[in-house]
């Protein structure tokens, strides 16, 4: 295990308004805002379309290959994740989402591409003093986190 220590910063809550791309959305808020690290809160809708990682392909042994998932028609949405910039002090979400509609439930990961339907809440808290980024782990190609002292 790897662990860092933080304090509480700034707190933000945002309206995403409809059709707004949750990641990309977040991600450009951080930068604007120097936002380096972050927990992340969603509740919304989701659109149409909307695409979700449902886990990697098991039948792949050579890579990583992410299994997509395309949400059918407005879902209900509860997500929680962190915003941690990466070598370059771009910030990076990692959010996993509930989403369902009529009793049918998915969860994935939002980084496919999940846009708001009709408005999204977010609440963001930052984190201060923690030592950690996002680094590209060569094996599978995501920016994992890694902390540590040398990571400020």
């Amino acid at each position: 295990m790897q662990y860092t220590e933080g304090g509480m910063g700034r707190v933000f809550v945002l309206r995403l308004e409809d059709g707004e791309r949750l990641n990309d959305t977040l991600e450009t808020f951080a930068r604007e805002h120097h936002l380096q690290h972050a927990l992340a809160f969603y509740l919304g809708g989701s659109a149409s379309g909307s695409l979700v990682v449902v886990g990697p392909d098991a039948e792949r042994t050579d890579a990583v290959v992410p299994l997509i998932h395309m949400l059918q028609g407005s879902q209900e949405v509860l997500a929680v994740g962190t915003l941690i910039s990466d070598e370059a002090g771009n910030p990076v979400l990692h959010m996993h989402a509930a989403a369902g509609r009529e009793g049918q439930a998915t969860v994935g990961c939002t980084r496919a591409g999940v846009d708001v339907w009709l408005v999204g809440e977010v609440v963001l808290l930052e984190i201060l003093g923690a030592a950690a980024r996002r680094r590209k782990d060569p094996a599978t190609g995501f920016q994992l986190l890694t902390v540590g002292p040398e990571e400020k």
